[in-house]
């Protein structure tokens, strides 16, 4: 007698991003950016707030961030005014600006003992990892989002790098000076990566009665 076929049966399981904003990660604005800074410093985390400072201001990836050394940002026991990194992904370096209150914040981190000896500018916590690792630094950024209450699914590592040549755009205009800023070899990825043709689209609609 033979058996019939029966429908495979499959457990019903929830999609992975149920319940998750999913697509670009969105920028931080000035507002956060400050809602974050004064919550670092009330509760003296030296080393988060030199991190989010120069997150802001290098707007590298993550996976360079966690890498950079102390000579990338120090000089003569000094802090640079400017600093480059090497770009894993392109092999290309970038240049950026560090800004004062980045400079205090990394100065105020290197007296820290942590820093002792440390080749890296965020060190890892285990003896076997010289850098804190980009999965770490992500579970970082989610923390500070979410502690000013934004939803921590709309944000993420890439919201940082996004944050300043945002507004920058936003009141330059100049697509250029943004791609040096970014490290990118085309304006396209420049353009998609800032969403400017939507956002420039929805102002020119906006600005129009009918």
């Amino acid at each position: 007698m033979e058996t019939p076929n029966l429908p495979a049966i499959r457990a019903l399981r929830p999609a992975w991003n149920k319940g998750r904003i999913v697509g670009q990660k969105r920028p931080l604005k000035p507002k956060h950016v400050w809602a974050i800074r004064v919550r670092l410093e009330l509760a003296e985390n030296h080393r988060d707030l030199a991190l989010f400072n120069m997150a802001i201001d290098s707007k590298l990836r993550g996976c360079d961030l966690v890498k950079m050394k102390v000579v990338d940002v120090m000089a003569s026991g000094q802090i640079k005014e400017r600093a480059s990194v090497l770009q894993s992904k392109t092999q290309k370096p970038v240049r950026f600006e560090i800004t004062e209150g980045t400079c205090a914040s990394l100065e105020k981190w290197m007296e820290d003992e942590l820093m002792v000896g440390s080749e890296y500018l965020w060190p890892g916590c285990f003896h076997e990892r010289l850098h804190i690792s980009t999965r770490q630094y992500a579970r970082i950024v989610r923390d500070w989002v979410t502690s000013i209450g934004l939803e921590a699914s709309a944000y993420g590592t890439h919201s940082m790098r996004r944050t300043k040549v945002t507004q920058i755009y936003k009141k330059t205009g100049n697509l250029r000076a943004v791609q040096l800023l970014l490290g990118h070899t085309k304006m396209d990825s420049t353009v998609r990566y800032l969403g400017v043709e939507l956002e420039d689209a929805l102002a020119i609609a906006e600005a129009i009665e009918i």
